[in-house]
Order: structure tokens, then sequence, then C-alpha cells
């Protein structure tokens, strides 16, 4: 069972994510502060570009920033809602329409507006962590590294002598995760990009 099977307890487990908010904020401000520190030391700014992250087709993967974003959705007026759920809609499509085995269309994120997101605050983890160098301790003890965005390299080349330590972010938010999880009672796993979960607000009829 998962988010786009009219089955899924959305109501109940939405109900239940309050408590949630607060503490995964907390993991959120840890993030936004050691990204701060990691870029600051480059003086690196995303101002946006033609290679905007925000056109890559990242997947997220916990219930808690799928409902996280519709904690920041619900708080849009109504009319902007739709909007933006038309745009959702249209980017899914055209990811739809892809050959199976292509994920080279580079659709701009729905939530992007002028080069704004219009839920940045409640933005999913990736999109707070993405751009500079880092590296990740996974689980099965290998090691993965990043040497950041396109426009990072154009400004500072292959420079790493600060990297942005990914896994505890990681391992946090894993954590709370699997918590929420258990409490709910939620099994199955969830991938779905910022449009898919977008449009499924609508689906499973949890807009107001």
């Amino acid at each position: 069972m998962n988010v786009s099977d009219p089955a899924f307890p959305i109501r109940q487990a939405a109900d239940r994510f309050a408590p949630y908010v607060p503490r995964l904020q907390a993991v959120f401000s840890a993030m936004d502060l050691a990204y701060v520190e990691v870029a600051g030391t480059y003086r690196f700014r995303c101002s946006g570009c033609e290679d905007n992250c925000c056109r890559t087709r990242f997947h997220h993967h916990t219930y808690l920033e799928f409902f996280y974003l519709h904690h920041g959705w619900e708080k849009l007026e109504k009319q902007r809602r739709e909007i933006l759920m038309s745009r959702a809609d249209d980017v899914c499509r055209a990811m739809d329409a892809l050959a199976p085995g292509r994920d080279t269309h580079r659709r701009m994120c729905p939530l992007n507006v002028d080069g704004l997101c219009e839920l940045y605050e409640h933005r999913p983890m990736i999109c707070r962590l993405h751009g500079i160098p880092h590296v990740l301790q996974r689980p099965d003890g290998r090691k993965t590294t990043g040497s950041g965005c396109d426009a990072f390299h154009r400004h500072y080349g292959d420079r790493s002598d600060a990297v942005l330590e990914r896994t505890p972010h990681y391992g946090a938010l894993a954590a709370l995760e699997q918590e929420f999880r258990r409490t709910v009672g939620l099994a199955d796993k969830l991938k779905m990009t910022v449009a898919e979960m977008i449009v499924r607000f609508t689906f499973l009829c949890i807009t107001h």
C-alpha cells in the first residue's frame, strides 16, 4: 500500500503527523545550518542557473517529507494551489510520456515560480543539501561523494577543501521516519517527485 492507493489511510496519517512537525523542523534546521557553514567557506550562494537543480528529477523517500510539504501546501490560498496543481499535473504528464528508461527530460519543478520556491520553508531534504561538495557514509559501509553542482564548478572548479557531511542528517531523518511509520502503521516505501506529491494531494482529497 502506498500514497497512490485510495485505500491508504491518509487522513489518519495526516492527523498523527502534527506532533512530528517541530521535530522535523529541528532536523531540517540542522541541515540548513550545516549547508550554510560549508557554502560560506566558499562564499557560494545559489542564485539560480540554467542547470537549475529544480530541473533535476529528484525522488524523495520519506512520508515525513510528503506530509511536511502538504503542511505548507495547506497554508497557500486556494487559487494559488489550483495554479500550482495544474503545473504539477503538466510535469507528471510529461514524465509519464517519456519512453521507458529515459530520464533526461528537464522540466522545472512546479513549485519554482520566477526562480523562487513557493514552499521553500517546507522543501524536502535533497533540496536543502544539493549543490556543494559532500560525503555520505552509507549503511552498507560504502562511502559516496559529490563535487557540487555545475554552478559551483563554474566558480570554484574541483575545490573540495570544505565538504558537507550528509551522514548525520540522513540518519536523523531516517530515524524519525522509522518512528513515524511505526506510529502510523506504514510499511511500504515511498518514491515520488515533488510534482507527484502535489498531484497526490488532490487525488487523495486532502486539500481544502
